[in-house]
């Protein structure tokens, strides 16, 4: 299980701990582990959102590393993540607020407090946007930590790791953001440009015209051709209803979803390039009508995606 991983897991055991190494020495030799010192949230009831202040902080050391806070960090990080959980739920995480592990947050360790991040699953190809309100983690080459919540998005929950890229967004409000955290994870597979332009508050569409490819050329093997057209949807019903199940970086993991859910409906591949990145959209249809589509939603929930949703493509 992952959360046998002790000293390894993404450090809300380091929220205070963060704040205090920021003066100390390497010769003070503080075990950045130890988990004391981040007070737990001791009411009954739903723990508060937000609540937190804004923090970037001055450089910090842990386990022989400094490292250094940022009020501009990287725009595009590519690495390993992690997640954390029941061993640190309902503490305080560095920036004062109280970690839930069942909501959408992560920890970093330079990132300003509190943030937005978007991250992709390079495994799989999904995506989730976190608000970034803590320190960690500190192993290894691991450039985040994600909430248990956001890790089961992103579908490593089990597996306890996945190579992803973070994309920064912007700073998060302070108070309760749960409506338009919400709202950021609705139109998560927008480009990077009209999320930023959500989290500052401007007006945007919810969702982008869904992406199909037209004419596309199938292999042998029943993959996508690399040069297939995308072009936006047409009008409901001008091309039939789909189901998307699942989007992958890599194609072989697509073949791998076609024999999976062929056995459901006819399975159709097609790829995609999002925020310059090309995935494998792994889609069941055509279905002539919506309510058709929505017959076979169970039965994709049933083989481990309860997340499909139903789209509308041209022919």
């Amino acid at each position: 299980m992952v959360e046998k991983r002790g000293p390894v897991s993404g450090l809300v055991m380091t929220a205070a701990l963060a704040l205090l190494l920021a003066g100390c020495s390497s010769s003070d030799k503080p075990d950045p582990f130890a988990g004391k010192g981040s007070p737990k949230y001791t009411k009954a009831g739903p723990l508060p959102k937000g609540g937190g202040r804004r923090h970037v902080g001055k450089p910090y050391q842990v386990a022989g590393r400094t490292y250094y806070p940022t009020a501009r960090p990287k725009p595009v990080e590519v690495g390993m993540a992690s997640w954390y959980g029941p061993k640190f739920h309902r503490r305080k995480t560095a920036n004062g607020e109280w970690f839930d592990m069942n909501y959408l947050s992560a920890a970093h360790k330079t990132m300003p407090l509190p943030s937005y991040v978007r991250v992709t699953n390079l495994e799989n190809g999904r995506m989730v946007v976190v608000r970034v309100n803590d320190r960690g983690p500190f192993v290894g080459t691991r450039i985040i930590d994600l909430s248990k919540a956001a890790a089961a998005r992103l579908g490593y929950l089990r597996k306890g790791k996945a190579k992803v890229k973070v994309e920064y967004l912007g700073p998060a409000p302070l108070g309760d953001d749960r409506v338009l955290l919400a709202r950021l994870n609705r139109m998560s597979h927008a480009p990077r440009q009209t999320l930023i332009a959500a989290v500052k508050g401007r007006s945007v569409p919810e969702t982008r015209p869904v992406m199909v490819a037209r004419n596309e050329r199938r292999r042998s093997h029943g993959a996508v051709s690399e040069g297939a057209r995308i072009q936006p949807a047409s009008a409901p019903g001008a091309g039939g209803y789909y189901v998307q199940v699942a989007s992958f970086a890599d194609p072989a993991n697509a073949e791998a979803a076609r024999a999976r859910f062929s056995r459901i409906a006819p399975v159709e591949i097609r790829p995609v390039d999002v925020t310059g990145m090309r995935f494998w959209r792994v889609r069941l249809g055509p279905f002539e009508s919506r309510s058709d589509a929505e017959m076979v939603l169970p039965r994709v929930a049933q083989a481990g995606v309860a997340d499909a949703r139903i789209l509308v493509a041209s022919n």
